[in-house]
């Protein structure tokens, strides 16, 4: 299993067919063959995605079960083995004793590295408890044999925020190998970079991709790289050389889907783009979130067409 971690990293969504009773249930074939063909997908420059996101936000992780979630991760474990990449997924709990069960129970199931939200309690944690519960999760991993990714993501509500010194502090713990920054404010990135320019940094917004590079970011975490994985990839590569002015055609070839990345209805309107870039429209309506209306279903297929078309005149359509 290759651990090079700069790159990008396809957070993959999970497929749902109908069972006979007319519920939704996994559909493991359709995510396995889906995620496998997003990994096998190569940049003009020849490389490939660096590792493999599943059962996230995009994911349905929301609305999964525990038992539906780790048998999904286990399905995808196969993949990502057959792909020599690591296979990465969240946890996130109330108490570090919690936190430290669900990290065992990953590894069990194939998860290489697992991305640490911080904990779910209405009280803001103290800086003390804020690492004391990063850190119990660290000595967990290190006990089970994976690794962990502190993951901040101060935009979204109901997330504390880490704070600069405090990702510092973890960022040396010897099983932390990545940090993970969801924000379009990319200045928390450059200010992390200039502390500690040997720092391995994932962006976690699509919309933001360039400037995060620009920034110090080694990679990044991506949902619209699923549907437009040579774009994606490519587009990282030109990050990786310096090369701006390529990276930015890109990201702005890109920029009408991007942009649903950092809506509070992301999944639901990134899987849809799947569905119909694969022309699979009733496929990417089901989903165990929001049923979308037919405004919002038109926006998507409106935003769709824009970015296949403007990446179609710079040959990335895979």
């Amino acid at each position: 299993m290759s651990s090079k971690w700069d790159g990008v990293m396809p957070a993959v969504f999970t497929w749902l067919k109908e069972s006979k009773s007319g519920a939704f249930e996994i559909d493991f074939d359709t995510t396995q063959k889906q995620a496998a063909g997003v990994l096998k997908t190569q940049g003009k420059g020849g490389s490939r995605m660096s590792g493999l996101v599943g059962s996230g936000t995009l994911g349905e992780n929301g609305y999964l079960s525990t038992k539906q979630r780790l048998s999904l991760l286990e399905a995808l474990s196969e993949v990502s083995k057959e792909c020599n990449v690591p296979l990465i997924s969240g946890a996130a709990a109330e108490t570090k004793e919690e936190l430290a069960k669900i990290v065992e129970g990953l590894a069990k199931v194939g998860v290489d590295t697992v991305m640490v939200m911080p904990p779910k309690t209405k009280a803001i944690p103290s800086e003390k408890e804020m690492y004391e519960y990063y850190a119990l999760s660290e000595a967990t991993a290190n006990d089970v044999g994976v690794t962990i990714m502190p993951y901040n993501n101060p935009d979204a509500a109901g997330y504390h925020p880490l704070s600069t010194d405090l990702l510092l502090r973890l960022s040396v713990l010897p099983k932390v190998t990545a940090l993970k920054i969801s924000t379009i404010d990319v200045s928390i990135i450059e200010t992390l970079m200039l502390e500690n320019k040997d720092l391995k940094i994932l962006a976690g917004v699509d919309t933001v991709t360039v400037h995060a590079g620009l920034a110090g970011a080694c990679g990044g975490i991506t949902g619209v790289g699923v549907i437009f994985p040579k774009a994606s990839v490519t587009m990282q590569e030109h990050i990786s050389n310096g090369e701006w002015d390529k990276a930015n055609k890109i990201s702005q070839a890109l920029n009408s889907l991007s942009y649903l990345d950092a809506q509070p209805l992301l999944m639901e309107y990134l899987k849809l783009a799947m569905g119909i870039h694969h022309n699979d429209i009733a496929g990417g309506l089901r989903t165990f979130g929001k049923k979308l209306t037919k405004q919002q279903i038109d926006d998507v297929r409106a935003r769709y067409i824009l970015a296949k078309e403007r990446l179609e005149a710079l040959d990335l359509i895979s």
